[in-house]
């Protein structure tokens, strides 16, 4: 009874912090008419999130690991759920960012602490069952997401719909906060002493992601963030190798950058959970910027997708147990093919049957993805080196927040400033050129891993 308590806190606490970014896709249009926020302003809105997201996900997994996950999961969900109230009750474009940046932080605080808790108190096919369960979640939570969110601006108007959207999860958050507080006790350390926290290579990789964030959201020239954006990679692998050296646990741990296959597998990741996302929400605003649906309707444009990347994953393991990485090399290049026949409609078919043809990619392009993510995950953690697998899974999911980060703000950017330019067509297919030449390079990547899978 007690482990089933435990495991409903972590499904609820899934659900409510996965809810949000699609929620929040479609009320993009909304927020952005009633708060009058700029291009920039709306990629830091939506690119916000991810970011603090992925950066909190490593030193808060390290702090439950070494003083227990319930006081992280209740603080971050705690922090998770007023982030969003005060999103809600915004006043301008920079207020609402702050509050996304705080709503991702509290969940890459919370997530890791699920993910734990489940590893510490069930074994065998208990804690398989339970990793099948979360996965189900998160596949639900990214099929009511759309609708949630346009269900709510139909009813409310797009003036009161929004924040509606943006606080969904506030009950839920605060409920599942709840129960964790009386109900799961203080838990106990897995190590005890100090948590081992490469502060300054989070610091480090934080600015690293910055130097590519900020020239694409237009702060300042490109060539000189690039050129800062160098010097701090190397620094970043200096100190990540001092950190090694001394006994400490790095961010980015040396061996891990030697292992091929973990590092080819972990940019196949970076490129689809990216060029998905940033699609996405290009996809969605191209329905309601240019083809004037309602948020509703254009929300359930999407849904496919997560509909069949949920009805094939289940195949995903069967498949990759007999066929190994082949299977996903051969998925990324069936996720190009419709990827390019998208863009081929974009810009050939008429505006009435693009509706149907978008929904009809999205259906495919899930089906595709649910044969890529969970098993070339379960490929590239294979490949990294002994004793670095939790570490190495820390990171896998702190790459693919980078890369949510960087293709939301280029996705929405390219798409918004196509719009004002009078071709709402260009953007969107920009935004989907976009997404097919990242699985293109994700490809390549795959194929290139041609070592055995191992352990």
């Amino acid at each position: 009874m007690r482990n089933r308590l435990v495991l409903a806190v972590c499904l609820a606490t899934g659900f409510t912090t996965l809810l949000d970014q699609a929620a929040l896709t479609v009320a993009v249009p909304a927020l952005r008419s009633d708060l009058g926020a700029d291009t920039a302003q709306v990629q830091w809105i939506l690119a916000a999130y991810s970011l603090t997201f992925g950066l909190a996900l490593v030193p808060a997994g390290r702090l439950g690991d070494a003083h227990g996950r319930h006081r992280l999961l209740v603080g971050g969900l705690a922090l998770f759920s007023s982030a969003s109230l005060l999103g809600a009750c915004a006043s301008d474009p920079w207020m609402l960012v702050a509050a996304r940046l705080l709503q991702g932080l509290g969940a890459g605080t919370a997530n890791p602490q699920v993910l734990g808790l489940i590893q510490d108190r069930f074994e065998g096919t208990g804690r398989t069952r339970a990793l099948g369960a979360y996965a189900t979640v998160a596949a639900l939570s990214s099929v009511l997401a759309p609708l949630v969110g346009g269900g709510l601006l139909a009813i409310a108007g797009p003036e009161t719909g929004w924040r509606l959207v943006v606080a969904v999860n506030v009950p839920f958050g605060l409920a599942t906060c709840l129960v964790a507080a009386l109900r799961l006790g203080r838990g106990h350390p897995v190590r005890d002493g100090r948590a081992d926290l490469d502060l300054v290579g989070v610091a480090l990789l934080t600015l690293l992601t910055l130097c590519v964030l900020l020239p694409v959201v237009g702060a300042g020239p490109p060539l000189a963030w690039s050129a800062a954006g160098v010097a701090v990679l190397v620094t970043l692998v200096r100190w990540e190798r001092r950190v090694a050296r001394r006994g400490g646990t790095p961010v980015l741990l040396p061996a891990l950058l030697r292992s091929r296959g973990f590092v080819l597998g972990t940019l196949v990741a970076m490129c689809w959970f990216g060029s998905s996302l940033g699609s996405t929400v290009v996809i969605t605003l191209a329905l309601q910027d240019g083809l004037g649906l309602s948020p509703l309707a254009a929300g359930l444009c999407t849904v496919p997708a997560a509909i069949g990347m949920g009805l094939v994953s289940w195949l995903g393991w069967r498949v990759v147990t007999r066929w190994g990485r082949p299977s996903v090399t051969v998925a990324l290049a069936s996720l190009l093919l419709v990827e390019l026949g998208t863009l081929g409609a974009v810009l050939t078919l008429p505006d009435a049957a693009l509706p149907w043809t978008l929904a009809g990619s999205q259906l495919l392009v899930g089906a595709a993805g649910g044969l890529v993510t969970a098993p070339n995950q379960g490929l590239s953690l294979a490949l990294a080196p002994a004793g670095a697998r939790g570490l190495a899974a820390g990171f896998f999911q702190v790459s693919q927040r980078i890369s949510a980060t960087l293709c939301l703000a280029a996705g929405t950017g390219l798409f918004v400033v196509a719009g004002a330019a009078g071709s709402w067509r260009t953007g969107l297919a920009t935004g989907i050129g976009l997404a097919a030449a990242l699985i293109a390079v994700a490809l390549v990547a795959s194929a290139a891993d041609r070592r055995p899978v191992s352990g």
